[in-house]
């Protein structure tokens, strides 16, 4: 079974895999995900260091100071395409059960530059405020079939 077969028709959440709040975050996606929409990696594994490449994305984007979260939408299709910072989360917030397509909807009327503005700054402090991992926590047998 290749990557693409596990993911199917979901979005693909890219994350710093070695951000305490990267994982928090992906913890409480998951447990949101009662449709099972998402699908997770971890910004270090090859499948994303080439999807990275395909789309002129370095392949850091998503660790360290610059790091941001990305979201492959239609993935493997002629549509295929990553969006960040914000307009990834609320991508995410979109596919949960409700009441978080209604506050995606809220936040986006909010600029882009401003939206951008407020997650460069999380970014800029998650690690001194909710750490770093040596590696990505191990999920549970449940959460596996959600990383690729």
């Amino acid at each position: 079974m290749s990557d693409l077969d596990n993911i199917g028709n979901r979005l693909l959440v890219i994350f710093d895999g070695q951000c305490g709040f990267c994982n928090l975050s992906v913890r409480w996606f998951l447990r949101r995900d009662r449709r099972d929409r998402l699908r997770f990696a971890a910004s270090d594994s090859a499948f994303v260091a080439q999807l990275l490449g395909r789309h002129g994305f370095d392949p850091d984007i998503a660790t360290g100071n610059a790091g941001t979260i990305l979201v492959a939408l239609a993935l493997g299709t002629p549509e295929e395409r990553l969006v960040v910072r914000s307009d990834a989360v609320l991508a995410i917030l979109r596919q949960l059960p409700a009441p978080w397509p209604g506050v995606a909807a809220c936040f986006r009327i909010i600029p882009r530059l401003l939206r951008d503005l407020g997650y460069r700054l999380v970014a800029r402090w998650r690690y001194r405020i909710w750490g770093q991992m040596d590696s990505c926590p191990i999920p549970t047998a449940e959460e596996r079939a959600h990383f690729l």
